[in-house]
């Protein structure tokens, strides 16, 4: 019998049963496609301690991931940013650029010279600098020099006169590249500036400790008016101020034509000096148009000299003599003492500043009296011969008027009238110009509004006073009787040189001019345009009123014997007026006066003194005045080559016999 296995039992996949925990020491079998474990080393020597457990590192991926995030946020970051300033702020970046790196200024336009009429030089301008600096060159950070602006300022100071303290201010100015530390500055002062700014350069590239802390001052090509004749014509010509504008005289009035049109400029700048590679703007400047004027130099001179010397003589106030051109109405000279020189206004005295020839208003006493002779020839009220009997006194008004001196009862002509200055003698002839003293006393004003009194004189100049003159209806008792002797009334030194022209001009006043003409930077000469002419009085009556002027001074009676000049024949007028105080508004003192033209059968030039409160010696106006009109005329007629003419004077009568 043979011996049969039974077949294998086949297992029927049952639930799972959970594992059995593995008794200590004892190894867990893996199961099916499980992991073998992993086998105890043995302890050395065979003991039965447990090894030390094994630490196991985290996975890099998170890691990894964190940093590659923040690296493109930061990418991202800068990406924007670059986006933001090449494409969409690109236009503004540049211009912040731009405005940091270009540095633009103006360029000042060259100012017009002044010449007399033969072109000589009266007042020009001369090469200059605007010293200017830049802020942010000196701040701590550029010059790592902490008080950089105190020591630029401390070198500038005594090269510029400035005070150290203005100067540090302004170079501490926040948030500008230009600031300007003096205008019109010398080439010589530039130039010590450059040498010394060179030297600190030289020392800081030597020696790295050291800082230049002048490179940031820059220099601007600018000009300075010069005043070659020093003081001769200053009440004329005027001056300019610091910004280099006319602040008087005729800089003042024709400052548009003589200052031109202002230039611009942009430039690149590196540390303080321009780059000229770099590009940049340039609007050149128009320079001023030149003045010529109608003074002569050398008049001029001459009438300057002369009431300088009779001032200080005298020891008046002042005093001012005017030459002018009877027939074009040119002024040749007008000069004023005590003057000033525009080239140094910090030595002169305010109170000589300006043009007292046609800014002093004052009473013109005897002078005036040839216009009150005018209205009654011209109204036909007497002739020269006329008779007119002077007492020592006159009882008019409310007042007792009398003669300059003490006289018995005069018999005098109109001529006489005239030649001995009589005031009581021109209130009688005056009377006479209307049937009552209120016709006769509108008809004196009328007259001296035609030549020119209470009114400007045309020339337009800075200051000038029309002088006063108040209409008939409001002249007081007393005034009625002053007025036709000078005195009620105030008027200006070139309003009384151009009554003289008027007569001397055949009765035709010419308005009074400064200027001849302009010359543009083109170099066209524009003449001035014609002044004005009006009719005063006729022909004949100026020729009468021209004869019994020379009266005045050619006959032994006359009040101005000391004007006489040998071979020409002279017509004047002397005059002696009390002066209002222009401090007090009281009567002070003399206004002495002299006026008249040459020759006088065949006039070309009117002179015109005045001077103010001499306190010594003479105070009539015919001998302190009378010498300066002489020496005045003499130098002008030889100066203008007027040769006399040869004729004797007429000759006048100034008195004659009762009964006649």
């Amino acid at each position: 019998m043979t011996d049969r296995q039974p077949p294998p039992r086949r297992r029927v996949p049952g639930p799972a049963r959970p594992a059995r925990p593995a008794r200590p020491g004892q190894q867990r079998r893996p199961g099916p496609g499980g992991r073998p474990a992993a086998r105890r080393p043995r302890q050395a020597g065979g003991s039965g301690k447990a090894a030390p457990r094994i630490i196991r590192l985290g996975s890099p991926r998170p890691r990894l991931r964190m940093v590659s995030l923040g690296l493109t946020l930061i990418m991202l970051i800068f990406v924007v940013r670059l986006l933001q300033v090449q494409a969409v702020d690109a236009s503004a970046y540049t211009a912040k650029a731009e405005k940091n790196r270009y540095l633009g200024h103006t360029l000042a336009a060259e100012r017009g010279g002044i010449t007399d009429r033969r072109g000589i030089e009266m007042a020009i301008s001369d090469d200059a600098y605007d010293i200017s600096a830049d802020p942010t060159l000196l701040t701590p950070k550029s010059t790592k020099v902490k008080d950089a602006p105190e020591q630029a300022a401390a070198l500038l100071a005594p090269i510029l006169g400035k005070d150290p303290v203005e100067l540090t201010k302004k170079l501490k100015t926040p948030d500008t590249r230009y600031v300007l530390l003096a205008r019109r500055q010398t080439p010589k002062i530039w130039k010590q500036i450059k040498d010394l700014r060179s030297a600190l350069a030289d020392k800081a590239a030597a020696d790295p400790k050291s800082a230049n802390v002048l490179a940031g001052v820059l220099a601007d090509p600018s000009s300075k008016r010069v005043y070659p004749n020093a003081d001769l014509g200053a009440g004329i010509l005027g001056w300019v101020n610091a910004d280099g504008k006319g602040a008087g005289g005729l800089e003042q009035q024709l400052d548009k034509e003589l200052a031109g049109k202002d230039g611009k400029i942009r430039y690149a700048q590196s540390g303080g000096r321009q780059v000229p590679t770099a590009g940049g703007t340039e609007t050149p400047a128009v320079p001023g148009s030149d003045i010529e004027l109608t003074i002569d130099r050398d008049i001029q001179w001459a009438a300057q000299n002369a009431i300088t010397e009779q001032v200080k003589k005298s020891r008046a106030d002042r005093g001012y003599v005017i030459v002018q051109d009877t027939q074009t109405g040119e002024v040749l000279a007008m000069a004023n003492a005590p003057g000033f020189d525009p080239n140094d206004l910090s030595q002169a005295n305010g109170a000589a500043m300006g043009n007292a020839a046609l800014q002093d208003a004052y009473e013109p006493g005897s002078t005036a009296k040839v216009m009150s002779m005018a209205a009654v020839l011209e109204e036909n009220a007497a002739t020269p011969g006329t008779h007119v009997t002077v007492p020592n006194r006159l009882h008019r008004g409310d007042r007792l008027f009398q003669d300059d001196i003490d006289h018995p009862t005069w018999h005098l002509t109109l001529n006489g009238v005239l030649a001995k200055s009589s005031n009581i003698g021109t209130i009688l002839a005056t009377g006479q110009l209307g049937k009552t003293q209120s016709e006769a006393n509108q008809t004196l004003y009328s007259y001296l509004r035609k030549f020119g009194i209470g009114k400007e004189t045309g020339l337009g100049f800075p200051g000038e006073t029309s002088g006063i003159l108040a209409p008939p209806g409001k002249w007081s008792t007393s005034q009625q009787f002053t007025v036709p002797f000078g005195q009620g009334f105030s008027i200006n030194a070139m309003q009384a040189t151009s009554v003289y022209s008027t007569i001397a001009n055949g009765g035709v006043r010419v308005e009074p001019t400064l200027v001849r003409g302009t010359k543009g930077p083109d170099g066209r000469f524009t003449p001035a345009p014609k002044p004005q002419q009006t009719r005063v009085v006729s022909e004949q009556t100026a020729k009468t009123l021209a004869t019994m002027l020379e009266s005045v001074v050619d006959d032994e009676e006359g009040t101005g014997v000391a004007a006489r000049m040998p071979g020409y024949r002279v017509a004047g007028k002397t005059g002696t007026a009390n002066r209002v105080d222009p401090a007090t508004g009281r009567y002070k003192g003399y206004t002495s006066s002299f006026a008249g033209f040459a020759p006088a059968d065949k006039p070309r030039v009117a002179v015109y003194c005045a001077i103010q409160n001499a306190t010594k010696g003479s105070y009539f106006g015919g001998q302190i005045c009378g010498p300066i009109y002489k020496q005045v005329m003499e130098f002008a007629l030889k100066t203008l080559q007027v040769p006399p003419t040869g004729k004797p004077p007429a000759r006048l009568p100034v008195t004659y016999k009762p009964g006649d």
